[in-house]
């Protein structure tokens, strides 16, 4: 089998995930075929990579070990139509079905699973600081999967990040959680150097102050294990300044403002797999 890798989308998180299993040899380059419709995202591909491109999603899926699908969950119903089992090209007698991964918010494994027939089908939410190698990915099996499916998903997923398994009614609380908090803890490092610039801080600082201090106390919260709130105990002397800022947050509902959050994108996350 000339390709064991077969991808349907090369935008961000296509990329992100390729570039870490090429660099860390999971996947030769040529074992690669990324379908992709727009032609300029091809090109690219393939001088960065090295690897097969096209824009006939069937032929990324006709002859793959893995079939990964990073599209947008909007397109879904269209793409499944193209990659219908009976469109595609038969394998010989014997032959294993190519594994679909999904990275698609919202879509279900019955919806997947409907889409795919007998194929053994993962869905999976990896975040965005998979690109440099830090991210999580939650992931959850179809009926058809085997330990061995998950093993191979596991370790694609390994390339990109930490992996946790979690049954499939918690995929959409982890899109809520995992796949949309970069954004979230990327608005709260800005509004951190925000508030030392209006402090008097000059901007670069203020801007290296505050991705530094979240980026160390995240370090020291999963290296020390300790629970959060200890840490916040820790540094919170009384009548001092920390507890003095941590009243303004709570007076504005930061807390809050986070759960919400979660519970908003898991909301979405939902009605996009209708």
């Amino acid at each position: 089998m000339s390709i064991k890798l077969g991808m349907v989308g090369g935008g961000v998180m296509g990329e992100a995930l390729l570039s870490r299993l090429i660099a860390q040899q999971l996947y030769r380059p040529d074992d690669v075929l990324v379908s992709e419709p727009q032609a300029h995202r091809r090109e690219f591909l393939v001088q960065k990579y090295g690897i097969k491109v096209t824009s006939d999603n069937r032929a990324a899926a006709a002859a793959s070990d893995v079939l990964f699908l990073a599209i947008k969950p909007q397109v879904f119903e269209a793409v499944a139509a193209d990659l219908a089992e009976g469109d595609r090209e038969p394998r010989q007698a014997g032959e294993p079905l190519p594994i679909v991964i999904s990275i698609l918010a919202g879509v279900s494994l019955n919806k997947l699973e409907a889409a795919f027939g007998r194929q053994p089908v993962i869905r999976a939410m990896p975040n965005t600081p998979a690109t440099v190698g830090a991210g999580i990915t939650a992931i959850a099996p179809g009926k058809a999967v085997t330990p061995n499916h998950m093993k191979q998903a596991t370790a694609i997923f390994q390339a990109v990040g930490q992996v946790v398994e979690v049954p499939e009614h918690l995929m959409d609380a982890v899109t809520g959680l995992s796949g949309s908090g970069p954004a979230y803890v990327a608005i709260m490092i800005e509004a951190l150097a925000d508030g030392g610039v209006a402090a008097g801080l000059p901007r670069a600082i203020a801007s290296k102050l505050a991705l530094s201090t979240v980026l160390g106390t995240a370090q020291l919260l999963q290296e020390s294990e300790i629970h959060p709130a200890q840490l916040k105990d820790q540094v919170t002397s009384p009548g001092g300044t920390t507890i003095a800022g941590i009243t303004q947050l709570e007076r504005a509902g930061f807390r809050s403002a986070l759960i919400e959050a979660v519970q908003a994108a898991k909301e979405r996350s939902q009605q996009l797999g209708h």
